[in-house]
């Protein structure tokens, strides 16, 4: 009986072809004739196989050849193999002119909504075949895993200890912060609103330190007010809009989030704030040392792209 180890190392792919080919043509000659090569060739190659497995792969019959049931299992798994092989020459040919591969973006909330969005739209246009993971988290946790090569990109903000030369950086305009509430909101649909008349609000914010919140605190130090105190704090969209169905409730969000959820949720109202309260901005960052795949260089070159125009754009308005 022959070694399975021996077989598994000796075996090779013109081996599996020629079984697949006699199994689907139940002739030599035409699974040679379908692999190009000459019946004798094909002859000593079958051979080969059958001498590596020890039995004999097909019974010959006057009207040709059928598999016995070694056989059978080696072509089923010829099959497999030869199969799998092709997809795997596919998707290095999609990653090689860059129309597949995976993409893994991380993004802050406001970016997700307002740049990366539009990028996978454009996108998908040009690497239909992309496969993209895309994670909304806060920037600490985002540039982890842009270090820990888990995203080839985010939309974050850098710790104030990161090496900035450690990564290719480009900055976003500045985020500028509304405030969001049910309409029946006793603010709902005033003209102008001071800031500090919020202060006693039921609000849901992010966590202490993220960076909308703490602009949100220094608007209301600036002001002399206190900040505000009676805070729910998530940094999840879905549990925001829950908590936004009770009128008595305020939520500070970028402009790119409001302007979604406005759009989306009729019975949101966007308060007429009259102070401006802006948020440091955030940028598109990868790692220079990282080396990025055709589709996320091309995802990246498209972020950077919407990043410039919204620049110029606010600098021009």
């Amino acid at each position: 009986m022959s070694d399975p180890r021996n077989l598994a190392t000796r075996l090779q792919l013109r081996h599996l072809r020629l079984i697949e080919a006699i199994a689907a043509h139940r002739q030599l000659s035409l699974a040679a004739q379908a692999l190009a090569l000459t019946q004798p060739a094909a002859s000593r190659t079958l051979a080969e196989v059958e001498t590596l497995v020890g039995a004999p792969l097909f019974d010959r019959h006057p009207r040709g050849m059928t598999l016995t049931p070694v056989g059978e299992g080696l072509a089923r798994h010829a099959r497999n193999i030869l199969d799998e092989l092709g997809h795997a020459v596919e998707a290095v040919e999609k990653l090689r002119l860059g129309t597949g591969g995976v993409v893994r973006i991380g993004a802050v909330t406001g970016a997700a909504v307002g740049y990366v969005v539009p990028a996978i739209r454009l996108l998908k246009l040009t690497v239909p075949d992309v496969e993209l993971h895309i994670d909304v988290a806060n920037s600490q946790s985002l540039l982890t895993g842009l270090e820990a090569m888990r995203y080839d990109m985010i939309l974050g903000r850098l710790r104030p200890e990161a090496d900035p030369g450690e990564f290719t950086i480009q900055r976003a305009r500045g985020e500028q912060v509304r405030f969001l509430a049910h309409r029946d909101n006793r603010f709902a649909g005033r003209a102008r609103l001071d800031l500090a008349e919020l202060a006693g609000s039921d609000w849901v914010m992010q966590g202490p330190g993220s960076p909308i919140r703490r602009a949100v605190e220094e608007a209301f130090l600036d002001l002399g007010a206190p900040v505000p105190w009676r805070v729910t704090n998530t940094a999840s969209l879905l549990m925001t809009l829950a908590l936004l169905r009770n009128p008595d409730v305020v939520t500070p969000v970028s402009h790119e989030v409001a302007d979604l959820l406005t759009a989306t949720q009729t019975d949101l109202s966007r308060l007429n704030v009259t102070e401006p309260v802006h948020v440091a901005p955030y940028s598109l960052i990868t790692l220079k040392s990282r080396h990025l795949s055709p589709a996320a260089m091309r995802c990246r070159d498209l972020l950077s792209d919407i990043l410039l125009r919204q620049r110029e754009k606010a600098q021009a308005g």
